[in-house]
């Protein structure tokens, strides 16, 4: 469970100060536009039933996972790619996943000009690289561009959209 919530604006004005905060008030992922992200509020919850069909399912699909600190960068809104790369390459790893089986991807996504296209670089060496020609399309999405980013529940909203990617394209129709 996660929960965000803006009460005192001392935050936000920080960010705004430092220029990441979107002064288009909109979230521009991966886009030339991207000039900064959209502050979300949200809140959710992830629960499966122990035995249901659902964590079969998620156990079936989601198999890789990994966490890792970004590492040294140059400042908070500096991700380091090479670190994103090893993340990625890891939880392929970890989850016994070659990258021609990656079918969809939910990223972090901000709309930032410098984090999106370090994230998607990343995300290119880690995994289309090493897909080769043939293989299927793969899917990139990120959530915050409509919900905005919601700090600590920003994790959760991300997975909960690639849970319910991954149940429309897996479950059948009735």
């Amino acid at each position: 469970t996660a929960i965000f919530v803006m009460l005192l604006p001392a935050g936000h004005e920080a960010q705004a100060r430092a220029g990441m905060l979107s002064r288009a008030g909109r979230c521009f992922t991966f886009d030339a536009r991207a000039d900064g992200f959209m502050k979300g509020e949200g809140s959710g919850g992830v629960a499966l039933q122990p035995d249901g069909q659902q964590l079969r399912a998620a156990r079936a699909v989601l198999r890789g996972r990994a966490v890792r600190q970004d590492g040294r960068s140059a400042s908070l809104t500096a991700p380091n790619g090479a670190a994103q790369q090893a993340l990625c390459e890891h939880a392929m790893q970890v989850g016994s996943v070659a990258a021609s089986q990656v079918a969809l991807l939910e990223a972090h996504g901000t709309g930032t000009a410098l984090g999106d296209p370090t994230e998607v670089s990343s995300l290119c060496e880690a995994v289309l690289k090493a897909r080769g020609s043939q293989a299927a399309p793969l899917a990139l999405g990120s959530v915050k561009a409509n919900t905005g980013h919601a700090e600590p529940a920003a994790g959760l909203s991300g997975l909960s959209m690639l849970l319910l990617k991954v149940e429309a394209t897996t479950s059948s129709p009735n």
